[in-house]
């Protein structure tokens, strides 16, 4: 594959002068133009060690408007990084609709440089570019576009570059890990050549670019972003729907939902003594998940007026603040529309050893915006898909996942509704929207159907929770939690007597 790239190719400095003033020209409105469409560019700035990729992203910088870009450099992990998901620290420097990032480092670095010392093996090696094709395809679909670039140097240039470097007194222009890496040239070489065989597709490509002469890398990589910006910026004419958003096929006949048993209840002396043992559990595991450096996000969902609210109240009540914390997910922003939907929920994980409730999730993508129209049913579809992937690698991390949909029945909501209009402390719970979702309970019905068959997995199981009894819900959910993080932590569970 490196042996395809041009070699020995060099511009003169009049001559990289007189084409850089029209392509910084060509890329200013290139610029503007993706602003004006609203497209997220993602340039990855990869390649050999001592291939000048710093000096490159330099000249990027001095070519494009800084006002509209970003540049994040991915060395070494922080620690609030190394206390979250790998993907993480990518998900939140994402460039947001109109903006270009440029990566020197990503999400190819460290998987790559493990391989290539030996410490990660081949099996997950092509785990992690398996999940790097995914993430790309996932913000590709979304309408971001990749431009990803290997800056190449043969072995003996790579060696004369460093040897020029010293001989001139520039020797602090040599990266620090210059004697580390290029004693394993080829270790690299073969790893990077495996990497991006594995992750160049018609829609994320890689480009090879010969950087032994820098004002030919330079120039090579403008007119190449140039070109990739132009292409996108082209109209295309996209397939329709095959139904029109928010309409919800007739499903089966039969939910999930169908078969919770609504009848369970507990009396309220029961409900006492078991509320105060399992929030006394819960604050026991929460605590030893912190010794454990285990992290906890749960997740609530259900219907309008269910009783999810003073669920997550007994929750939070057992945990100590330092601990714990709701986000409450509500319309997005700007900012949050401005990016892919899970972008304001990976931002949010917690550190290792908290916990996070989110109260509504990434799921309302597969629920309100499938039935409201906010989402065409190409997005909506394969979101089942992308909530498996991002859940999957909170788990892979150490994260215990919890997933409840609080379910009443029709009859119980109208009443619960009812009430809230005529006792005046709870009247703000009760709105216009209430009323229209709940003349959409057969279609929502279908869709958390859905949802459930979609995305119950074994790393992150939904529980249906019985709700037209409050006190029998709320012990509920507490048990099932103080029960996953028991079997997580291989902690003994106390039982009620």
């Amino acid at each position: 594959m490196f042996e395809t790239a041009e070699l020995g190719r060099a511009v003169s400095k009049k001559d990289f002068e007189e084409q850089e003033r029209v392509l910084r020209t060509e890329l200013l409105q290139a610029q503007r133009d993706l602003i004006a469409a609203k497209i997220p560019v993602v340039v990855i700035v990869s390649g050999v060690e001592g291939a000048g990729k710093g000096s490159l992203v330099n000249r990027l910088s001095s070519w494009l408007d800084t006002r509209a870009m970003e540049v994040h450099v991915f060395w070494d992990s922080t620690d609030e990084e190394r206390e979250r998901p790998r993907w993480w620290r990518f998900w939140r420097t994402l460039p947001p609709r109109g903006r270009i990032g440029v990566l020197f480092g990503s999400w190819y670095t460290h998987p790559i440089v493990e391989r290539a010392f030996e410490r990660m093996d081949a099996g997950e090696f092509e785990h992690a570019m398996h999940r790097i094709k995914d993430f790309e395809r996932t913000l590709t679909l979304d309408g971001a576009l990749f431009v990803k670039f290997w800056a190449h140097l043969s072995k003996e240039a790579q060696h004369d570059r460093w040897v020029a470097d010293e001989a001139s007194g520039r020797k602090w222009e040599v990266s620090p890990l210059a004697e580390e890496y290029g004693s394993r040239y080829d270790a690299f070489l073969r790893t990077s050549e495996q990497a991006i065989r594995l992750t160049d597709t018609g829609t994320s490509p890689w480009y090879l670019v010969e950087a032994a002469n820098p004002r030919y890398r330079d120039l090579t990589v403008g007119r190449t972003l140039l070109a990739a910006i132009r292409a996108r910026l082209k109209p295309t004419v996209s397939p329709a729907p095959p139904t029109a958003p928010g309409v919800v096929d007739p499903g089966p006949t039969t939910t999930v939902l169908d078969r919770v048993d609504l009848g369970c209840s507990l009396t309220k002396n029961d409900y006492k003594d078991r509320l105060d043992h399992w929030q006394r559990e819960l604050n026991r595991l929460s605590w030893a998940a912190y010794r454990e450096r285990r992290s906890t996000v749960a997740v609530f969902e259900g219907w309008d007026a269910a009783g999810k609210g003073g669920a997550i109240r007994r929750v939070i009540a057992a945990v100590d603040a330092r601990l714990a914390r709701v986000i409450t997910i509500a319309a997005p922003s700007d900012e949050e529309r401005a990016q892919h939907y899970l972008w304001r929920f990976w931002r949010q994980i917690p550190r290792d050893g908290r916990l996070t409730i989110y109260d509504r999730s990434w799921y309302g993508r597969v629920l309100v915006e499938r039935l409201e129209g906010f989402a065409r049913q190409d997005e909506w579809m394969r979101a089942y898909n992308e909530i498996n992937t991002f859940e999957e690698q909170l788990v892979e991390h150490g994260t215990i996942v919890a997933k409840f949909w609080v379910h009443i029945s029709p009859e119980e909501q109208l009443r619960r509704f009812e009430e809230r209009q005529k006792i005046p402390w709870k009247m703000h719970k009760i709105t216009e929207e209430d009323w229209r979702n709940r003349d959409k309970w057969d279609d929502y019905a279908v869709a958390v159907n859905d949802m459930v068959q979609h995305t119950s997995t074994t790393a992150a199981p939904w529980v249906l929770v019985p709700g037209n009894d409050k006190r029998y819900a709320r012990v509920k959910i507490l048990e099932t939690l103080c029960r996953s993080l028991a079997t997580a932590l291989d902690e003994d569970l106390a039982l009620p007597e």
